[in-house]
């Protein structure tokens, strides 16, 4: 699975300083972070929309299409301030094994 985050996240490294013509990534890096942000709300609300429709048809086709979309533009927005996916698997890890409630009083107490 991080084989392919690795390679997405090289292609939009390398998009960053391309023409905004030349690709979808480079146009929304030459239109800046609120730009990213919009489409990653946007996504945000397509891929709910497709979990209460998945739910009710029992059909989640459209539910990975719009969480692809919805990774894919948040991996943007990373990039865009200089993150690598690879720190997110990190946190992700780093949570494994623990309560979900202690977890969320931990960042509760450090903030």
């Amino acid at each position: 699975m991080s084989n392919t985050l690795n390679q997405l996240a090289e292609v939009l490294e390398a998009r960053k300083n391309a023409a905004p013509d030349s690709s979808y990534v480079a146009s929304l890096y030459h239109k800046g972070l609120n730009k990213i942000l919009e489409k990653v709300g946007e996504e945000s609300v397509e891929t709910i929309i497709a979990a209460k429709d998945a739910a009710a048809s029992g059909d989640c086709s459209d539910l990975i299409h719009e969480t692809a979309d919805l990774w894919f533009h948040s991996m943007v927005m990373l990039a865009a301030l200089g993150q690598h996916p690879q720190a997110v698997l990190d946190e992700l890890e780093r949570r494994f094994g623990l309560s979900g409630h202690v977890e969320k009083a931990a960042r509760s107490a450090s903030n």
